[in-house]
């Protein structure tokens, strides 16, 4: 089922993203498989057995041997996903990039069978957040205004909400927080450039910034985020969410009031009235 086109502006470039992509390098793509660790981690806690599984990533390499007998799939805007075709769809590390992420989640829950599993692994808001600290005051002070450099990435309340606005049940969203260390603010970028993680918004300036900006971001990033060892530390947060495709099989929360015993009763404690 193919979604309306939205008139909004689009907040990222694909055709960009699309590039950045393809010069990422295979030793460089640790956050992958991070989620691939965590992606397993909490298959094996789910007392279920899944035969028709589907991964949605910019990188089949790293995920194919995960699930070999899954459908990977590309994130592009129109997920080539058939509707009710998956017991199991992944997610994975691309929603960060996605101009609609909600519309991500429909389509993945369209793909869904009843009682079927939307895992999601994602770059959170708490990422790079001292890049952008370091780099956003470097900006300021030097040129007396500030671009977008890297993208907005939603907070942990933000994407399990998006998981109800989807349709989905039981939705559940935890995070996990990775760090990095790096010799200085040049090697991070070089790090980024080689995950194809680097700055891909459509509002991105088109011109080289000037050397200044990136000479004070770095003794900015030095004076507030270093590590014992004096080198520069960067956070990823990987977001994990997860929600079913909902069926009268799934349990459901009891009605207020219908509980069978007092709380009281069961914590072995008396039970009395609040003041006023």
């Amino acid at each position: 089922m193919k979604l309306p086109e939205s008139n909004a502006p689009s907040l990222f470039d694909r055709p960009a993203l699309v590039r950045h992509r393809a010069r990422a390098q295979d030793e460089a793509l640790f956050l992958h498989r991070a989620a691939v660790d965590e992606v397993q981690d909490r298959l094996s806690m789910v007392n279920k057995t899944f035969t028709a599984p589907a991964i949605v990533t910019p990188f089949a390499h790293i995920w194919q041997d995960v699930l070999p007998e899954a459908q990977i799939v590309s994130d592009d805007d129109i997920l080539d996903l058939a509707p009710r075709a998956h017991d199991l769809v992944i997610h994975a590390m691309a929603l960060h990039w996605a101009n609609d992420p909600v519309g991500q989640l429909i389509q993945c829950h369209r793909a869904l069978q009843p009682d079927g599993l939307l895992l999601v692994v994602c770059l959170g808001g708490e990422t790079l957040h001292e890049l952008r600290a370091a780099l956003g005051q470097a900006e300021i002070e030097v040129t007396g205004g500030l671009s977008p450099r890297i993208a907005p990435m939603a907070e942990l309340r933000d994407l399990g909400g998006l998981l109800q606005r989807a349709g989905l049940a039981l939705p559940v969203a935890d995070t996990a927080r990775l760090t990095a260390e790096y010799r200085d603010l040049t090697h991070l970028m070089y790090d980024l450039r080689a995950m194809g993680e680097t700055n891909s918004l459509s509002g991105r300036m088109k011109h080289a910034t000037q050397r200044q900006v990136f000479a004070r971001a770095q003794q900015i990033y030095a004076d507030h985020f270093p590590t014992p060892q004096g080198r520069l530390s960067a956070t990823y947060e990987l977001i994990c969410l997860t929600g079913w495709s909902p069926d009268e099989s799934q349990q459901k929360p009891l009605r207020p009031g219908s509980a069978q015993a007092r709380l009281a009763e069961a914590l072995g404690t008396k039970e009395g009235k609040l003041p006023d």
